[in-house]
C-alpha cells in the first residue's frame, strides 16, 4: 500500500512576474511530486496524472528522477498562464487548454493508498462520484483551488463550489487560502471558515494566509502557524502545493498538527525563493524553522 497518492493533471505553465517570464511544467501533481522526491523516503508516494501526447516528455523526466508515475492519456494538457504583480499574493490566470477529467474507471486501476490528495486545477477535474469512490479506499485530502475555478473562453472565474456538501462529506483534510475561503463561505474570518468546514465532517482544515502564516483546525483546537521570512520573493506559483506536500509528509509519519504545519510553512518559504518546485533538503527545512 502507498502512503500518499497525489492525483492531478500536470500542466504547461506560462509564469509572468515583474522580473521575468518563465515557461515550465506545473500543477499540484508537479510541485508535490518533486517536493516529495527531495525529502527522505520515509513516506511512499505515487503520482496519478493525465496529459496530452505532447507532455509525455515531462512524465518521462519525472520517472527518470525516481518518481513513481501512473499516467492516463488525455486529448489535451492543461495550459495555464499565471501573471503576478508586485504583490506575489495576487495573480491573474488564463486557461489556454483543458485536459480530460479523471474517471472512476481510471481510479479503479489505481493502487490503494492511505491518503489520496486530489490536486484539483479546474472545477470539473474530479466528479463527486470519483471522490466518493476513492473515499472507500483511503483518506481524502483536497486542495479546493480547482473546485472554485470555472473557465469561460480563456478566462478563469471564481465560483462557489458546486457539489460542495457532497464532496466535503467524503473529505478528511481540506486546504484553502484566504481568497478561496471567502468564495466558499462569504467570510473573511479564517476561524469561522474552519469551524464551518468542520461541520461537514472534515477532520483537518488548513487555511493558508500568505505572508501572515496559516491556521490549522483539528480535533476541536486551532493551531496558528507562522510564515517564515524568505531571503527574497521570486515566484509564489506552487507554494500552496508545497505546503500540502510538507504537511502530508509529516502527518503520514505521525507528526502532530503544529509540527506538520511548521514543516510545511518552512518548505513554502524555501520554494518562494525561486521558480520551479521545492529543491532544497530536510536540513534546509530544519534551519528555516530553527531560525524562524
Amino acid at each position: 500500500m502507498i502512503d500518499i497518492c497525489c492525483i492531478g493533471h500536470i500542466t504547461r505553465d506560462k509564469i509572468i512576474t515583474p522580473e521575468q517570464t518563465v515557461y515550465m511544467a506545473g500543477g499540484t501533481s508537479f510541485y508535490m511530486s518533486y517536493g516529495m522526491n527531495r525529502l527522505p523516503p520515509a513516506v511512499s508516494f505515487q503520482l496519478v496524472t493525465k496529459v496530452g501526447r505532447g507532455q509525455m516528455k515531462e512524465v518521462e523526466l519525472m520517472r527518470q528522477a525516481g518518481i513513481d508515475v501512473r499516467c492516463y492519456p488525455s486529448q489535451h494538457t492543461v495550459y495555464f498562464e499565471n501573471k503576478y504583480g508586485e504583490n506575489s499574493n495576487n495573480r491573474t490566470q488564463r486557461v489556454l487548454a483543458k485536459a480530460d477529467p479523471f474517471t472512476v474507471d481510471e481510479m479503479k486501476l489505481t493502487e490503494q493508498a492511505r491518503v489520496y490528495h486530489l490536486g484539483s486545477l479546474l472545477n470539473d477535474d474530479f466528479s463527486p462520484d470519483v471522490v466518493e469512490y476513492l473515499s472507500t479506499r483511503g483518506l481524502i485530502s483536497i486542495d479546493v483551488q480547482g473546485y472554485l475555478r470555472e473557465v469561460r473562453g480563456e478566462n478563469v472565474y471564481a465560483i462557489d463550489w458546486k457539489d460542495k456538501e457532497r464532496v466535503l462529506n467524503f473529505t478528511d483534510i481540506v486546504k484553502l487560502n484566504e481568497h478561496e475561503m471567502e468564495v466558499i463561505t462569504s467570510s473573511r474570518n479564517p476561524r469561522s471558515v474552519a469551524l464551518k468546514l468542520a461541520e461537514y465532517g472534515v477532520r483537518e482544515v488548513i487555511v493558508t494566509l500568505g505572508s501572515y502564516g496559516s491556521l490549522i483546525y483539528a480535533e476541536g483546537k486551532f493551531y496558528e502557524i507562522p510564515a517564515y521570512e524568505p531571503s527574497r520573493v521570486v515566484d509564489a506559483t506552487g507554494c500552496g502545493d508545497t505546503y500540502s506536500t510538507g504537511y502530508l509528509y509529516c502527518r503520514s509519519q505521525g507528526a502532530g498538527y503544529e509540527e506538520a504545519g511548521k514543516f510545511a510553512a518552512a518548505m513554502c518559504t524555501l520554494k518562494l525563493e525561486h521558480s520551479g518546485p521545492f529543491d532544497k533538503t530536510l536540513k534546509d527545512i530544519k534551519r528555516v524553522i530553527r531560525l524562524g
